[in-house]
């Protein structure tokens, strides 16, 4: 509330996966999602690309110069001090990757040239919208049927699922997802 300042990041559930065992291990990783086609969508790109993180299966939208209809997701975090606990608030509304749809990738391209070994995604990705949680278990069917093994994070983040069924709809759509998981 009383903040000046920020320190800008980039990150996410998948990709903080990607990036870690590309900076950890020096393994090829890359990200599937969606950005905006304006100024932070590009520092966005510019970072993951920095990480060395593979961009080529980010799909761009285009801006239309407020927000209105598509946004890059911005998530604020503040660190705990003595008792009080860290606070987080989300910017996650009209976001590219919740407005992801079934058919925006060729998973059985991506997954079917026998370089990628694992897949991974999320309940946070998943509980941005139902077209979300649609491509995420798209993704894991694809994926388990070309041999890549498949991990998901059942992260939960209640602000994500205050109209869509609270928590009882958040752990149906974790456990039919992992499902499809090794």
């Amino acid at each position: 509330r009383s903040a000046q300042q920020f320190t800008f990041s980039e990150g996410g559930g998948e990709y903080n996966v990607a990036r870690g065992v590309s900076r950890c291990f020096g393994i090829r990783a890359s990200v599937a999602t969606a950005l905006v086609d304006n100024e932070l969508g590009h520092l966005v790109h510019q970072l993951i690309r920095s990480s060395g993180v593979d961009t080529s299966n980010i799909i761009w939208r285009s801006f239309d110069g407020i927000g209105k209809e598509v946004r890059n997701p911005l998530y604020f975090a503040e660190r705990g001090f003595g008792h009080r606990s860290p606070k987080a608030c989300m910017d996650r509304g009209h976001s590219a990757p919740s407005q992801l749809t079934l058919g925006d990738f060729d998973w059985d391209r991506i997954f079917s040239n026998g370089e990628i070994r694992w897949f991974h995604t999320g309940g946070i990705f998943a509980g941005l919208s139902n077209t979300a949680s649609e491509v995420a278990k798209q993704a894991m069917i694809s994926a388990k049927k070309h041999d890549v093994h498949v991990s998901y994070d059942p992260n939960y983040r209640g602000s994500l699922w205050q109209d869509r069924g609270g928590v009882a709809a958040a752990a149906d759509l974790n456990k039919n997802l992992a499902s499809h998981c090794d």
